[in-house]
């Protein structure tokens, strides 16, 4: 494990506890426990939408004649959820996980990792239009002049980062691709995704044959979801507030979250995000860590299955002594 993640790891822990107790470990207690398990319930289930939403988005990246089975993306992007939320990685190490766990299931090991770097930038990119549309709600509602500063830091963190994505599949960025996954979880046999050459043609021939127009709109309505998580939790909480509100609390949360992606699950960020966007409809802090709080709870409710179903997975293929190589066929 690379000691600078497992440090920023640490540090997001601590941030999050630091959050509890500056708004008070009693009412933050109180708070996520007026949501009940009903309101819990509901926001597993929308959740557990999303993400099998999130999989069919990244079964419509491969190219048809490549493609693996719908449901085995969907079962990967459980995994690739899990691993990011639940282990002290950054985003890229969950989805190196995601694509390591793909190519054991058969496909070549080159697209599996093509097929995920494309996702994450499609992700990204909706994201970045989800957040122009919270920013476009929020001015619509007339609260736009209570961001203050907050957005444009958002902004600024933002941009660069989703630049910086896309910079990293262009020739002159592609060799940095394989270190990153290195760095990302360690050096170890089972993060060779294949020749950077091979890499390189499986991105181009994504780009050229991919659904990506279709797999992008899946990614924005998954988005919209993640809003309706908002919604129901401050209707559970009891406090007053429609979809618009609800939008504009996720689109830039997410976006403060995006823009900390270097830090594990985002930890402390989403914290200080609920608190900061929250604030602006009259959420108390308290509340605003308790629902924070609680959209970590599906992150163990379906990301602890898929890491031990994924740690199966592992076991079987060493048993097997089957290597994943670079162009293996399969899908």
């Amino acid at each position: 494990m690379n000691r600078v993640f497992k440090a920023a790891w640490i540090v997001g822990v601590a941030l999050v506890i630091a959050l509890v107790f500056s708004a008070g470990a009693e009412p933050v207690a109180r708070a996520f426990a007026a949501a009940g398990l009903a309101g819990l319930a509901v926001v597993c289930l929308l959740r557990g939408v999303a993400i099998v939403a999130a999989g069919v988005g990244w079964f419509a990246v491969f190219p048809r004649s490549l493609r693996p089975r719908a449901l085995t993306c969907v079962e990967f992007r459980f995994l690739r959820e899990g691993a990011s939320a639940l282990l002290p990685f950054t985003v890229i190490g969950g989805n190196a996980i995601g694509a390591r766990a793909l190519a054991l299931r058969g496909a070549p090991a080159s697209l599996a990792a093509a097929s995920v770097i494309v996702d994450v930038l499609l992700q990204a990119s909706t994201q970045a239009l989800f957040t122009l549309v919270g920013l476009a709600t929020l001015a619509a509602i007339g609260k736009a002049g209570g961001v203050d500063g907050t957005i444009a830091v958002v902004i600024a963190c933002a941009v660069p980062a989703l630049v910086m994505f896309y910079f990293i599949q262009r020739p002159a960025g592609r060799r940095l691709v394989r270190s990153m996954l290195a760095r990302a979880v360690g050096e170890r046999d089972w993060l060779s995704f294949g020749a950077v050459e091979a890499l390189s043609a499986r991105l181009d021939d994504i780009y050229a044959r991919g659904g990506l127009l279709t797999a992008s709109t899946i990614h924005m309505a998954v988005w919209f979801l993640g809003a309706l998580e908002v919604w129901a939790m401050l209707a559970f909480i009891g406090l007053p507030a429609g979809y618009p509100e609800a939008l504009v609390i996720e689109s830039l949360t997410q976006a403060i979250r995006g823009a900390a992606f270097a830090i594990p699950a985002g930890l402390g960020a989403q914290e200080g995000g609920f608190v900061a966007i929250g604030a602006i409809f009259g959420v108390p802090p308290d509340v605003a860590i308790a629902m924070s709080l609680i959209r970590r709870v599906p992150d163990f409710v379906f990301g602890v299955p898929s890491l031990l179903a994924w740690q199966m997975l592992e076991g079987r293929n060493a048993l097997s002594h089957r290597p994943v190589t670079g162009e293996a066929e399969g899908g």
